[in-house]
């Protein structure tokens, strides 16, 4: 059984709407959730906390992160309010990320928007397992010019986009993944306010996964996101949602 903590920090927000989620099937699987949900209302927050938890129960169950997130992706966007024109512009949605792990199992992860994942081997570097589905990957930053905006997500539960819609329009799949060996490893899980001040800062992510007290490397690690994006902006301050899931998965 892996350890893990989670903390979040509301930022300059009016509502948090990021929720995580962990779920244990009996026989032992267990998958980590991360959603960052878009806009700030009651709504967008109870939605994302439920989404959350079922996502986790969906992966978990299936053993797989691509699966459950899959299912997830797929019964949101049957939802026929998100078909209809006159309604869809209104309802919730949030960018994903499933972790899941089984005992003695390859750790597999899958996403759909901009939440990341992030590894920290014994005595290595925070190693990015996901690539995020924005404006900036369709169109990077090139000849001086600063490319799509970073904050302008290219997939998400809650969107309608089949496979071939996704990929035609955006250059990527709705949902991808990775998979790692068997551990031990130190997994995080992180929202957009959470890592984008400290890559934005050109900070190193390792010094912030080290050490014994995940509790402890949670609460600074989203305390901290806010700090560094306040700091960044004293004229306009501006700081995300920041939220952690750090786990630790075992080798068995």
């Amino acid at each position: 059984m892996a350890t893990y903590a989670t903390a979040q920090n509301i930022g300059l927000r009016s509502h948090q709407c990021d929720a995580t989620a962990v779920f244990t099937a009996p026989d032992g699987t267990t998958a980590y959730a991360l959603l960052d949900g878009i806009g700030s209302t009651p709504t967008i927050r109870d939605w994302t906390r439920t989404a959350a938890r079922s996502l986790a129960r969906a992966a978990a169950r299936t053993g797989d992160a691509e699966h459950g997130l899959r299912t997830e992706y797929l019964r949101y966007a049957a939802e026929p309010d998100r078909n209809d024109p006159f309604t869809r512009d209104g309802m919730p949605a949030a960018a994903a990320v499933v972790a899941v792990t089984a005992p003695g199992a390859r750790l597999s992860l899958a996403w759909c928007g901009d939440s990341r994942a992030y590894t920290l081997t014994p005595d290595g570097p925070a190693i990015r397992l996901t690539r995020d589905h924005n404006l900036r990957r369709v169109w990077p930053p090139q000849n001086g010019h600063r490319g799509g905006n970073r904050n302008v997500i290219t997939s998400y539960l809650g969107s309608t986009l089949t496979e071939g819609e996704c990929t035609e329009h955006f250059g990527h799949p709705p949902i991808e993944t990775h998979t790692l060996p068997p551990g031990p490893v130190r997994l995080l899980l992180a929202s957009d306010g959470a890592y984008e001040p400290y890559e934005d800062a050109e900070q190193d992510l390792a010094p912030l996964l080290t050490g014994p007290s995940l509790r402890s490397l949670a609460r600074k690690f989203a305390d901290g996101a806010v700090k560094t994006s306040l700091a960044a902006r004293p004229d306009n301050p501006y700081a995300d949602n920041a939220t952690v899931l750090i786990a630790d998965i075992p080798t068995t």
